[in-house]
């Protein structure tokens, strides 16, 4: 299993560092789609080994070779506001591809739709909650089951059905990881309530787009993207185009008896770093000297640690845990260089929540996630380092976190003369909240720290090892960070009875 574990560290990492040095050379200049040639020449690459599925990999790979070329035929660029959706329409395709290809499924999802409309009283209550901010930051569209998300609804209204469980796993898979159109529960009533529409109203016009995105989810995706003034390109052209060249891939997997909730996980997840992660707004970003390194010095902390680590991994589920909790550690740390630590930032953007819900009665669905994703890295991030140094008690050495038993190396950090260096980027007497100021930055965009290119491709590689397993959501307890230290929401999460 060594030459399993070195593939998923290799392919994994040749990902991460295609977007880096992509986005190190771009950083500043306009964005063009052939800008993203990299991080798919690196995907290309990507085969099975061993006894893992080849039509699994191949989801992977032929989702990403599609939606780069479609993109390419249809535009030179993304404008930011539109690059966010780029990973939101392959799963409504791959879901009409699976309805129109087993009739059973078919009726599985006319029985969910009708389930959804009988579902008023448990859809009622959680659009209020999210619209008052009930839940405190949340993820509405979440790879787990946190209170709040969508696929914790999606869950619930999942348990009241008499359908064939392995449909059930599909139908949340394809709201959770497969992001099956761009929606967030909860968007239509907030913004029919604060057209003064009444709650009944807006509840019954919340299930019926809840409806849509899965009786039309191709159209629904192009219509919510009219609603949102796309412009980059014809979203309904690439959809089409994407089914021409995907429709093979996705019977193949069928043929081979791939899980359906993987066939719509898969091709989705797997696409956003080209014309997402890198694109524009990430040019724009990273203009920031300090922010740039901070994503350099978690990349290079990932890969020293999992390098060092490789001899020693006994399971394909280490080495992402590893991959994950060394990114944590390694922003935790830079964090703790300015004075500031998880329990505080995580206090401060809860606060921030709840006046920015006051503020912004109509934010959109996914105004928070990504603060989400941030304050629950570095929550976990610091649950390792706080231990570590409680381990090396004042004594000199270095700090060596530990995840799962391996040692994270955080000297790349120390070796980063930006990042050591911050006086360098301010008033240089007083700089003391400059890397600070850059993670807030990063709090609102932490795919490369968390990260996502590398999530994406390590789970491809565990998923073409368990085909006939569900592989989103996660079905363990995400230990949110705000309901770790400020909110009081366990009680409602839905981790354990995930269908």
């Amino acid at each position: 299993m060594v030459e399993l574990y070195e593939k998923m560290v290799k392919e994994a990492m040749a990902a991460q560092k295609a977007d880096i040095e992509t986005i190190r050379n771009k950083r500043g200049t306009k964005f063009h789609i052939k800008d993203t040639k990299a991080y798919l020449d690196v995907v290309e690459k990507m085969e099975a080994i061993s006894e893992q599925s080849e039509s699994v990999i191949n989801l992977h790979v032929d989702s990403v070779n599609a939606h780069y070329n479609i993109l390419d035929s249809l535009t030179d660029t993304i404008r930011p506001e539109d690059d966010p959706f780029v990973e939101h329409y392959q799963t409504p395709v791959v879901l009409e591809i699976l309805r129109d290809e087993d009739p059973e499924f078919q009726k599985s999802l006319e029985k969910f739709v009708e389930a959804i409309g009988k579902a008023e009283a448990l859809i009622g209550k959680e659009v209020v909650r999210r619209y008052g901010g009930f839940y405190g930051p949340t993820c509405v569209v979440d790879f787990a089951l946190m209170p709040g998300s969508t696929s914790n609804t999606i869950n619930r209204i999942l348990q009241t059905m008499d359908i064939p469980e392995h449909h059930k796993q599909a139908i949340l898979s394809a709201k959770s990881w497969g992001m099956n159109t761009s929606y967030g529960i909860g968007e239509v009533f907030a913004n029919e309530i604060e057209n003064d529409t009444t709650v009944a109203q807006a509840v019954k016009k919340e299930i019926e787009e809840v409806q849509n995105i899965y009786q039309n989810p191709i159209e629904a995706q192009a219509e919510l993207m009219d609603g949102a003034g796309h412009t980059s390109f014809d979203v309904r052209k690439y959809m089409s185009q994407y089914r021409d060249k995907m429709e093979d891939t996705i019977k193949a997997a069928m043929d081979d008896d791939v899980h359906y909730g993987n066939i719509l996980t898969v091709p989705a997840y797997c696409v956003g770093d080209v014309s997402h992660h890198i694109a524009q707004s990430t040019f724009n970003m990273c203009k920031d000297d300090v922010t740039m390194a901070i994503i350099e010095a978690t990349t290079a902390v990932m890969d020293s640690t999992l390098n060092k680590a490789l001899p020693n991994f006994k399971s394909e589920f280490e080495v992402l845990s590893l991959a994950t909790g060394s990114s944590a550690c390694a922003v935790e740390y830079i964090l703790e260089l300015d004075g500031f630590n998880a329990p505080t930032v995580v206090n401060l953007l809860t606060q921030r929540f709840h006046n920015y819900v006051q503020l912004y009665p109509t934010r959109g669905a996914a105004a928070e996630l990504h603060n989400s994703d941030f304050m629950d890295m570095i929550y976990r991030g610091w649950g390792y380092v706080d231990q570590a140094r409680k381990l090396l008690n004042g004594a000199s050495g270095k700090l060596v976190p530990k995840v799962a038993g391996f040692d994270v190396d955080l000297e790349p950090i120390h070796q980063n003369e930006v990042i050591m260096n911050p006086q360098r980027y301010t008033y240089p007497a007083c700089a003391i909240t400059v890397r600070f100021s850059s993670l807030m930055r990063l709090a609102d965009y932490p795919c490369l720290l968390t990260s996502e290119p590398v999530t994406a491709t390590m789970m491809t590689n565990i998923i073409a090892l368990h085909k006939e397993k569900p592989g989103s959501p996660a079905r363990t307890c995400k230990n949110c960070a705000a309901a770790s230290l400020v909110d009081f929401r366990h009680n409602h999460c839905q981790w354990r009875e995930a269908v």
